[in-house]
Order: C-alpha cells, then structure tokens, then sequence
C-alpha cells in the first residue's frame, strides 16, 4: 500500500492534513455537528479569520466539509472518515508518544502524522537513517501505530486528490 505513494505525495497530503485549523474544524464539526456560517468565528474563536476562511475553502476543495442547507458546514462522508483518523492518532499519542506532558488535540494529531509521514518515507525511500516502523511500535497491538497507519494510508488511497501538490496557502 505504501509503495503507491511517493515521499513528496505523503508530505504534501500531511501537510494538509496536520494544519491546525484544518484539525480544527474537522473535530469541531464532528464533535458538535453542523456550523453555521455566521456562527464559525464565535465556535472557533482561537482561528484567525484568514485561518477559518483558508481552512473552510482547503475542507471544501477536498470535499471535507459541504454547506448543507439551514444547518451551515457540515462534515462529508470523506470528511467524517478523516475525523476518525484525527481521533485514532490523538488517543494512539495520549497513550504512547504525546509531543509534550501536557498539549491539545491538534498537537497530538500533528504530532502522529509528522510520525507517520516520517515512517512512510523512510520506507518508500528505504533510507536507514530514518525512523522505521520496528523503532517504534512495541511488542503488544496497542502499542502498534499500525493501525494509524493503516487508517491514513486507506483514507489516502480513497482521496488520491491530498497526495498532489497543494496549490492552496499552507494554513499556518
């Protein structure tokens, strides 16, 4: 599955993907349901407007997210699946390698793709000088990040369209 995907696809698709305010539109949606518009300053008010507008047009781009009618945002079939790898990589970090004793959500999603893109390189370029799967999976499955692994590397298998190049501005 790895071998479909070049080092600068997986890294061009992280970097979408690990965006902060990406990260944090996502869950917010998939926590609390719809955002109406008007509303998405005041639901994520620690979001520039600039990060809420590149964020909200990066969602739609990649068909996260669509603007259902009466309700405002709402997440898609593709943007509740990208939820639940957020999910996965946040409880897999609060429970093997968080970045910091204490940090958010983002941080700990940030934190696994960065990890696992770092992985996937390592492994389609077949460099030692990277971290391999064996250097940090454990002996037991849940200390395994391969189900992480698995999760993203399916979601980007059905969402060929992230491992392009982004023509959009980085959402800092």
């Amino acid at each position: 599955m790895t071998a479909s995907f070049t080092t600068a696809e997986i890294r061009a698709a992280v970097e979408v993907l690990a965006s902060r305010p990406l990260i944090r539109l996502i869950t917010e949606i998939d926590d609390n349901g719809a955002i109406p518009p008007r509303r998405l300053a005041a639901t994520l008010p620690d979001l520039s407007t600039h990060q809420l507008r590149i964020a909200t047009e990066t969602a739609r781009s990649y068909g996260l997210v669509r603007t259902a009618p009466g309700a405002g945002l709402e997440l898609t079939h593709r943007g509740q699946e990208l939820a639940d790898v957020y999910d996965a990589a946040a409880r897999w970090s609060r429970r093997h390698t968080p970045p910091a004793e204490v940090c958010e959500f983002t941080h700990r999603v940030r934190h696994v793709l960065g990890l696992l893109a770092l992985q996937i390189s390592s492994e389609s370029a077949q460099d030692p000088a990277r971290p391999s799967a064996a250097s940090w999976a454990g002996t037991e499955p849940e200390t395994d990040p391969a189900h992480v692994r698995v999760l993203l590397l399916q979601w980007l298998a059905e969402n060929p369209q992230l491992t392009c190049l982004s023509t959009y501005e980085a959402v800092a």
